[in-house]
């Protein structure tokens, strides 16, 4: 049994057990990544998967069994490497940033230009999506951090950095009834009305939906789409009312954001989280001090490793990019000389 032959069955496994996608994610070809998985059946005595003629169709007891292990152990060899990496002061290296499109798009770039000043050879792979498929790639390994956002508490099983506090606007155009009501909008002048918004917004749970059922009133979520610039277009294209993240609004001319009464929809807060069980290349600490510059990098250490709390409290969005803006002038601040690493409990 080798650590590729356990990686070979472990990308098998988070590709849904096609081959030929194992196969293309870890540039092998599919006869070699069948060998390997045959190989390490073989040491092992016994198979890891049913299979159906020659496809797999699922995990067998024993596969099951044998994952939780593969997981562990070779998350564990990564961080080996991952600390040599760190003690030699390799320069080079890749980071993967799951997140959604919001975030991608506004919170992102500006951390990721203070970064590359201090680290100009590393690669950045960015995939933008939903919150779910973003916690999965960090749970699976394919991640090295997420940024997410939500209305209450962050996942548990992970380190969570706050980053800043936002609220969701209302974008109308210019000519609309909305634009013109001379006092603040209340949920109730939204109820009537065909709304174009998150696609997360379409989950009964969304704290939209939440907000609109408290109230005792139903959002008609017309249209949905993951990127506030489209919501933008849609809501310009007169399909609905727009609600989009404050980071979204932009200088429309036939665009307005109405005032909005206080507390109109709940606030949300964006985390960047971490794995409590992986080893941090000193470039990914760089970015996280980049996207959490109201944090002192000693306190952002103790965060990762040991799980203690942070002093400050949560900026809301405008602060946060107050506080962004100032640290780029100074300059991104140096990664730690010791290797950071999640705390496991």
């Amino acid at each position: 049994m080798t650590l590729t032959q356990l990686r070979s069955f472990l990308t098998i496994v988070e590709c849904g057990h096609n081959i030929t996608l194992a196969a293309q994610r870890l540039h092998a070809t599919q006869s070699g990544l069948s060998k390997q998985l045959a190989q390490l059946e073989s040491a092992l005595g016994c198979q890891l998967f049913e299979r159906r003629a020659r496809a797999l169709t699922g995990l067998s007891d024993a596969g099951r069994q044998v994952l939780a292990h593969a997981r562990r152990l070779l998350a564990e060899a990564d961080n080996i490497q991952t600390l040599a990496d760190n003690l030699r002061s390799e320069r080079r290296g890749l980071l993967h940033i799951a997140t959604t499109h919001t975030q991608a798009r506004h919170a992102l770039p500006p951390a990721l230009q203070a970064m590359k000043r201090d680290w100009p050879d590393v690669a950045v792979h960015v995939v933008p999506g939903e919150d779910d498929d973003t916690l999965r790639q960090l749970v699976d390994g394919r991640a090295d951090l997420v940024l997410l956002s939500g209305s209450g508490a962050p996942p548990t099983d992970h380190v969570a950095v706050p980053l800043y506090r936002w609220r969701r606007r209302v974008v109308v155009p210019t000519g609309h009834r909305l634009a013109a009501l001379g006092r603040p909008l209340r949920l109730r002048d939204l109820a009537d009305l065909r709304l174009v918004s998150y696609a997360s917004s379409r989950s009964p749970g969304s704290s939209l939906q939440r907000a609109f059922a408290a109230a005792g009133l139903a959002a008609d979520i017309a249209v949905t789409a993951r990127d506030g610039d489209l919501i933008r277009a849609y809501t310009r294209a007169g399909l609905g009312v727009g609600i989009v993240a404050e980071m979204a609004l932009d200088a429309d001319a036939d665009l307005v954001a109405p005032p909005l009464a206080p507390d109109l929809l709940p606030a949300c807060t964006t985390w960047l989280l971490l794995p409590r069980d992986r080893v941090l290349r000193d470039f990914g600490f760089a970015l996280v001090a980049a996207l959490a510059p109201q944090h002192a990098p000693l306190e952002l250490r103790r965060l990762i490793a040991h799980g203690e709390p942070l002093s400050q409290p949560i900026p809301d969005w405008h602060s946060w990019r107050a506080a962004r803006v100032a640290t780029d002038r100074r300059g991104v601040r140096s990664a730690p000389r010791r290797p950071a690493r999640a705390a496991t409990r």
